[in-house]
């Protein structure tokens, strides 16, 4: 079982920095709201898909973007595997998500982005392979390794240590019954 996990980030802000607006600039502002989400993330159930929800958010700079999603994903991927938290990342309009992926890039990371028609994007870095591999999860909504090579078509591809960059980065989930799904979808 996965736990789903919300946090606006509007609503951070306002508790932990200013009641009165909704603007996420400056980078100690970031930096605030980032250890207010980790706080947060303490203790809970695991696995579970966090969602980092952007909607109420009126201006984000870079400094803020890269205090909140790129420390923050960073700090989680380099846990090593614990705690077992997914990211998902919502409500960004065009310029925050520009922000965003400049951040990803920065850190190597990828994440995963809802648009407001709830579908899921991959964005950030990553290698075709993987990028690909992942469609092949999406689409599907969970598979076997095996299908991702039936369905690419390339035996030589190691797609099994494609698999595992992708479940390492948190940008899909491996069950136990050994199949790979999206996180929010497991």
């Amino acid at each position: 079982m996965t736990y789903h996990i919300a946090i606006d980030v509007s609503s951070v802000l306002r508790r932990t920095v200013c009641e009165l607006y909704s603007n996420l600039v400056t980078r100690p502002t970031g930096a605030t709201v980032r250890r207010a989400i980790e706080e947060a993330l303490v203790g809970l159930p695991e696995p579970n898909v966090t969602v980092i929800d952007f909607s109420h958010v009126t201006l984000l700079d870079f400094s803020c973007a890269d205090e909140i999603v790129g420390k923050l994903l960073d700090a989680q991927q380099r846990a090593d595997g614990r705690p077992r938290t997914y990211f998902l990342i919502r409500g960004l309009h065009e310029p925050y998500l520009e922000a965003i992926e400049a951040v990803l890039e920065r850190y190597d990371l990828a994440a995963l982005v809802q648009d407001p028609s709830g579908n899921v994007h991959l964005v950030g870095t990553l290698d075709d392979g993987a990028r690909r591999a992942w469609h092949v999860v999406r689409q599907r909504g969970s598979v076997q390794v095996q299908e991702i090579e039936d369905e690419l078509g390339e035996p030589l591809v190691p797609w099994e240590e494609v698999v595992s960059q992708l479940s390492s980065r948190r940008l899909v989930v491996r069950r136990d019954d050994g199949r790979v799904a999206l996180p929010q979808a497991s």
